[in-house]
């Protein structure tokens, strides 16, 4: 069977989707070799594949953890040029480590977070077959929809339009240096120059968000392809909790994931909004380096990582990020949610979220306690978000996402040549176009 190589982040938000997809493609017979930076081999959901690690003197072991350090201190700007500095040193050690791994490895395909871009030259570089993966929200840009790193809503009038056009121009001078970096090693490789990195395979480009989970759109290309959330038996790491410590009253699980989750008394803050609430709040800090919060208001249950999927089976409210997995595993449990975005495309997520009508967002910045109590009351008491949240919960139970991801990405690679929207079954695209 055909060697399949998962090009892929070491964040957990891409790896774990991107892990799930490869777990399929093993379970097909497929050999399946993952290449991302050393830290994701350490990941007991990726124990299946071969592991051919990039950066190894640039990132060595830890990286990550001290990489998570620093950025989960920031928001806004801040972080955004944080992680853009990061994003080109990755850059560098993909163009340099990958072509020679390529050459001993022979893979006959390739998934490539869309994310990692940059991979693209290098796989057309080998004639190598590739399927671009959209383990977060997708990155297309057209002037219909905002940027996904704003939270803008979604309008069909001229100046939204115009909006949307200047923040996508923002976005291509931020990430200019890294479409330099690619153009000069394609100029070496005798390649026409790219315009940017998120246009993605004219082969296939898979997302896991159902189609109803993103505003309105006019311009992706035919071979896109909205699946459905990635989920499998091993998703998720096995985690020790308290259950005997709930105490039978309704849950509201706070999860600022494992990226964001350092900023100066966010737990304090959501603690505090949560007290008095009819509800017991548990706390999961997405770090077993973070020292506990101590003090905080009320008796919240505080763990350093939480069995989340379990837990939302419990849950009448979700307090969080707004990253994508945790945002789709909430409305796969027909739960409402209340975001506090803080960077890359959180905004665009919550934006979504308030689009349709399952959460209300908050800026992490203006997350105030008594701000951000009125926003849980709101979206807690309203019947309405918990309605919509299941009928989400309706709409995704009715996908097959990984297995229609897999199909897809088998074709694509098998034939070369594009896996068209039109020829799929309609009931597993998640609405209408």
């Amino acid at each position: 069977m055909p060697h399949i190589g998962l090009i892929c982040p070491d964040y957990t938000g891409h790896l774990s989707p991107m892990a799930t997809l490869g777990r399929e493609l093993l379970r097909r017979g497929h050999q399946v070799t993952l290449i991302a930076l050393p830290d994701a081999g350490t990941r007991p959901y990726v124990a299946g594949f071969e592991f051919a690690p990039i950066g190894e003197r640039e990132f060595p072991l830890g990286s990550l953890a001290r990489f998570s350090e620093e950025q989960g201190k920031l928001s806004g700007l801040a972080a955004i040029r944080f992680i853009v500095r990061a994003y080109v040193r990755e850059v560098e050690v993909l163009l340099r480590d990958l072509p020679p791994l390529l050459e001993r490895h022979r893979m006959d395909g390739l998934l490539v977070d869309q994310v990692y871009g940059a991979a693209n030259s290098v796989a057309e570089r080998f004639d190598i077959p590739y399927v671009t993966v959209c383990g977060a929200l997708a990155l297309n840009s057209e002037p219909a929809v905002p940027p996904f790193m704003t939270a803008w809503p979604y309008r069909a009038s001229l100046p939204a339009r115009m909006r949307n056009v200047l923040g996508h121009r923002v976005i291509d001078r931020v990430i200019r240096p890294v479409v330099s970096l690619v153009n000069e090693r394609r100029a070496e490789w005798g390649m026409k120059p790219v315009r940017g990195l998120n246009d993605g395979s004219s082969l296939a480009q898979i997302a896991q968000q159902p189609r109803f989970f993103d505003f309105p759109r006019e311009r992706l290309p035919d071979c896109f392809h909205y699946t459905g959330p990635f989920h499998d038996e091993g998703s998720s790491e096995p985690v020790d909790f308290p259950w005997e410590q709930l105490d039978g009253r309704p849950l509201v699980y706070a999860s600022m994931g494992t990226l964001q989750n350092r900023l100066p008394q966010i737990f304090d803050t959501i603690a505090a909004a949560c007290v008095g609430l009819d509800a017991q709040l548990v706390i999961s800090l997405g770090s077993r380096e973070m020292e506990p919060p101590a003090d905080l208001p009320g008796t919240p249950i505080v763990v350093p990582y939480a069995p989340q999927l379990d837990l939302l089976e419990r849950a009448s409210l979700v307090i969080t990020h707004a990253g994508l997995n945790t945002a789709l595993e909430s409305l796969a449990k027909g739960v409402p949610m209340v975001a506090l975005p803080v960077a890359n495309d959180q905004p665009g997520v919550a934006a979504r979220l308030k689009y349709l009508g399952v959460g209300e967002f908050l800026p992490v910045h203006r997350a105030k306690p008594s701000v951000l109590r009125a926003t849980i009351d709101k979206v807690y008491h309203e019947p309405a978000y918990r309605a919509n949240a299941r009928e989400c919960q309706r709409r995704i139970a009715e996908l097959d996402g990984l297995r229609r991801a897999a199909d897809v990405a088998e074709e694509a690679l098998r034939t070369r040549r594009p896996v068209h929207r039109d020829e799929t079954p309609a009931n597993l695209e998640g609405g209408r176009r």
